[in-house]
């Protein structure tokens, strides 16, 4: 620290001396701020364009390579300073720039040298401008100096810790100015090395042979040199008579091995003709370095597949129709076609997400497809018939309620218009409905009525004559004047099934639209007249109880549709906006909580960290356990064994012969036993020596104590701060309702999808009356990738399928079909599944680490394993127990009739056992059967009511307190 303090450090920037460090190092920080604030702003991309992958090694000779370069160069928007020819100066700034470039003839002669034009702006005179070049133009000199240059240059680029590594711009500077940051393949460190090992061959002589594909050595023989040996300890006289001798007897030993002595002959055809020297080869190129190894993960379509490659796990299929037609579905005989699966998980998953907002329990998904298919005219599905009534009343507040305002966009209706006009009289004389056509209704016109709103009345004539031909839903809807499904929704008459006329009406209203896009989109598909076509059909009276018998028989498919509209309606209303805004603003809570808790385990982790270096400290190193004690048991084994090999020594010669015993060593028993009573003796002794010094602690055992059991608290506080965050990771995927997430998506493109991750709990709300099953849904489902995905990156071009399947030797498609198995999804409105803790297993090892998509969908699995295998264990579970109760009822069940309905015994159902506990809690009653409107007595005045009232403003969700609906009131722990 002396060193530091020294008064010897120099600023670099401002050059002051007689510094220490640290105020030199302060001078140096403020006065680069200074330094790069004053850089001229238009220099800034020139220069950093210029230094990019510069290769100049020292800071100093890059200084001064740049400042020579752009002395003289001058850009659009720098300040300058112009010399007139009489000497004047002016003042200006650079408006336009123009480089003429050098002109060089055949000979290499320099015609013309390169120079550059510059429009000036003058200052001083805004209506001028000057044309100057290089010598009639300066900067201030303050402006950019070597000073400022080093500064800036420091501040901006940097360079990796290695020779000939390129000058790299910083990334946040590269992205403002657009530098290229891809660095060339001959400046990587990789090349680098590869050249320089190339170099070094290369300096030793070696020169590549292109006939024999060898290395040899420019000016080396046609022989190798000898092999050096080491100095012999003869003497050089002994050395030179062994050559003389060995000379004498073979002239040819001091020519090199395979070289024949020359004759007269052959010198004389030597001088006489060109010499014959071995081949010399030019010099070759340098072999290319290897390819660089593949960085992974990439793109999961450009890794090549294993040897062996295992197969995809074969998925189940919910619909009756798979993808490929030979293969059998186990929803066979089910009724659900592949359309119809997307949508029944669409809607299952918001009822449950927000089931809290429409005052429903929550329900497993095979509760919810048995409640869709269940048919009975005798007994009424509660679980179907409240998901419809508690999502209606969200589209329209009670008549208490703002006068039941409604919630959502409509389209208008072909009765609005003359609804005002119309009298009593009037509405009393319309037709009888019969099954022909009805007649198109006169509309009414008004004198002050405009040409657009006579055009839109013919639409509606328009569109009631279609609707006629298809349908006789607004026959239904009226078929009690005054009452339509408006009224019908406002004053909540979902009793004994009427809530179905209300759809009738609101999908009869919504069809109005689908039939103006039918102009535009020939192709567009009308959902509503489709529907309305089963439940209104043409050739049955337009009554209410034709709507009700008419959907207790309707598809499976058909009501999933109804339920995808309405679901779709309702998330426009208030009430579900403000529950997500709620759910937003308690995730913002729960991340600042959950930072928090972070914070307070990283600094219980270093207080850990202190305590056990303090624990080292005070902790005795001999820990080991007492060696006597290990001696004393081994020494009783050992004199057990004595015992028993004595005794094995004894011969017996005869029963009457007394026994004759083996030699042994004299007071071997006897020395045994004196070390055991030693050995004893000491353990007691230690034994009390340790009971004593517990008795009475020392210092540094009571030092010890504390800090064992501060260690004891800081691990409980850090398990706290653990459980913590968990729970608070766990609330803010509950609160996480505005998307639905994805688990991960294959090489295919393939989504692959789990919903209980998704904003609710993961077996559904505690206090539901089915939390008994613990699941909700049991499965993760397979998408196929969507249109785009698909025809960028399955279905290629043919030049590119092409390209693929020369590298690959198999195209996209033929790929797909290969690695996943006998199942498979193409499109994104097919879908599959996988049930079993086993099949996802088998799905983790399919999938492929290279891949970038595979590796991120493979560490999701195996975090959610654990939790997705157990909830599909209990769908089996839940399942299994249904089928014993299936085949329990299957025995013929005496039924009890009463005045009202058939009583059936609901045990081979499962969706019969839902009750809806919520809306009871909360409400006093359930959706589909609501409270009695209070009645008057004889006075007219109002009796009390023995249940609860609905509450009032239906717009946003709360409880009886008035406080928002959440989920966190408790934590949960699943």
């Amino acid at each position: 620290m002396d060193f530091y303090k020294q008064k010897r450090f120099i600023c670099e920037i401002t050059g002051h001396s007689g510094l220490d460090f640290f105020d030199a190092l302060r001078n140096e920080m403020e006065a680069s701020n200074e330094v790069d604030d004053a850089f001229p702003d238009s220099l800034r991309e020139p220069i950093l364009r210029k230094v990019q992958f510069s290769t100049i090694s020292r800071i100093d000779n890059l200084v001064d390579h740049v400042f020579e370069e752009f002395k003289q160069d001058f850009y659009p928007g720098e300040s300058v300073t112009v010399i007139l020819d009489n000497g004047d100066r002016l003042n200006g700034i650079v408006r336009e720039k123009t480089k003429f470039p050098e002109l060089v003839q055949a000979d290499g002669a320099v015609e013309r040298k390169a120079f550059a034009r510059y429009f000036v702006s003058l200052t001083n005179r805004p209506d001028e401008e000057a044309l100057v070049d290089e010598e009639h133009i300066v900067r201030d000199r303050k402006t950019f100096t070597k000073q400022m240059l080093r500064s800036f240059l420091k501040n901006t680029v940097a360079r990796e810790a290695w020779t000939g590594a390129p000058w790299l711009v910083k990334t946040k500077l590269a992205n403002e100015y657009r530098i290229n940051t891809e660095i060339p393949h001959h400046l990587r460190y990789e090349q680098q090395v590869a050249q320089r090992k190339t170099n070094l061959t290369l300096k030793k002589g070696d020169y590549y042979d292109g006939t024999n594909g060898i290395v040899s050595s420019f000016f080396a023989p046609q022989n190798p040199l000898p092999e050096l040996k080491p100095k012999s300890h003869k003497s050089k006289n002994t050395q030179f008579n062994q050559f003389q001798r060995a000379l004498a007897n073979d002239p040819a030993f001091g020519f090199a091995r395979g070289m024949l002595p020359m004759n007269e002959a052959q010198s004389i055809q030597f001088v006489n003709q060109t010499p014959k020297f071995p081949p010399i080869a030019c010099r070759g190129q340098p072999k290319p370095p290897p390819m660089p190894p593949i960085k992974y993960p990439i793109e999961d379509l450009e890794v090549p597949p294993l040897p062996g490659t295992l197969h995809r796990p074969e998925m189940k299929y919910l619909a009756q129709d798979p993808p490929l037609p030979q293969k059998p579905s186990e929803g066979a005989g089910s009724g659900i076609l592949m359309e119809s699966v997307g949508p029944l998980l669409e809607t299952w998953n918001t009822l449950n997400v927000y089931c809290e907002v429409y005052l429903l329990d929550s329900f497993t998904f095979d509760d919810y497809i048995e409640a869709l298919k269940f048919r009975s005219d005798e007994v009424q599905c509660e679980l179907l018939a409240e998901i419809h009534c508690a999502v209606l009343k969200k589209l329209v507040n009670d008549e208490k309620d703002l006068n039941g305002q409604v919630q959502v966009t409509l389209p208008v209706a072909p009765e609005e218009d003359n609804e005002g006009e119309e009298s009593t009289n009037d509405r009393s004389t319309l037709p009888t409905p019969t099954p022909e056509p009805i007649p198109e209704p006169e509309i009414m016109t008004r004198t002050t009525r405009s040409s657009m709103a006579k055009n839109e009345a013919a639409e509606i004539k328009a569109s009631a004559a279609v609707d006629a031909k298809l349908h006789r839903a607004a026959e239904i809807d009226q078929s009690t004047r005054s009452y339509g499904w408006r009224f019908r929704l406002r004053k909540r008459d979902f009793k004994d099934g009427r809530w179905v006329v209300i759809i009738v009406g609101l999908l009869n209203l919504l069809a109005v639209n689908e039939r103006r896009r039918l102009k535009h989109d020939p192709k567009y598909d009308q959902k509503c007249d489709r529907i309305l076509a089963k439940l209104a059909p043409l050739n049955m009276e337009p009554t209410e109880e034709t709507a009700i018998s008419q959907y207790a028989s309707l598809d499976i498919n058909l009501r999933v549709q109804i339920l995808q509209i309405i679901c779709m309606l309702s998330l426009e209303t208030q009430a579900i906006r403000g529950y997500m805004e709620d759910c937003t603003l308690q995730m913002t809570q729960f991340r600042k909580e959950k930072i928090e808790q972070q914070r307070a385990r990283k600094a219980a982790m270093e207080e850990l960290r202190v305590l056990h270096e303090e624990r080292k400290v005070l902790q005795p190193e001999d820990t080991s356990p007492v060696p006597e004690l290990e001696e004393l048991e081994a020494l009783e084994a050992e004199i057990k064994t004595d015992e028993v090999e004595e005794e094995e020594t004894v011969v017996m010669d005869s029963e009457d012969e007394e026994p004759i015993r083996g030699r042994s060593l004299r007071r071997a028993n006897d020395r045994a036993l004196e070390r055991k009573k030693k050995l004893e003796a000491e353990r007691e002794r230690k034994e009390k020596a340790e009971a004593e010094k517990a008795k009475k602690p020392t210092k540094q055992a009571k030092q010890l104590e504390k800090v064992l059991k501060k260690i004891e608290e800081t691990k409980a506080k850090i398990k706290e701060c653990e459980d913590e965050v968990a729970t608070l990771d766990n609330d803010l995927r509950e609160n996480d309702c505005p998307r639905t997430r994805v688990l991960g998506k294959d090489r295919f493109w393939n989504r692959y999808y789990w919903m209980e991750r998704n904003a609710m709990p993961y077996a559904g709300l505690p206090t539901s009356s089915t939390a008994d099953a613990g699941y909700a849904n049991g499965r993760i489902w397979v998408q196929g990738p969507d249109d785009l995905e698909r025809r960028g990156f399955i279905e290629l071009a043919e030049v590119e399928n092409e390209r693929y399947r020369q590298e690959f030797q198999m195209g996209v498609p033929q790929r797909k079909m290969y690695e996943e198995g006998p199942s498979h999804v193409f499109t994104a409105w097919q879908w599959g599944y996988y049930d079993d803790p086993d099949e996802v297993d088998k799905l983790i090892a399919w999938l492929d680490v290279r891949g970038v998509r595979e590796i991120k969908l493979r560490k999701e699995l195996q975090v959610q394993r654990e939790k997705i295998c157990a909830h599909m264990e209990k769908r089996k579970e839940y399942l299994a127990g249904s089928e014993d109760k299936k085949s329990e009822s299957s025995e013929p069940v005496s039924r009890i009739s009463t005045r009202t309905k058939t009583y059936v015994d609901p045990t081979g159902h499962r969706c019969l056992a839902w009750r809806n506990t919520t809306a009871l809690n909360e409400l006093g009653y359930i959706h589909s059967n609501p409270a009695p409107r209070k009645a008057m007595n004889a006075k007219g005045v109002a009796k009390k009511a023995v249940v609860v009232e609905e509450e009032g403003r239906q717009t946003r969700a709360s409880n009886r307190s008035g406080k928002p609906l959440t989920r966190q009131g408790s934590r949960y722990d699943f």
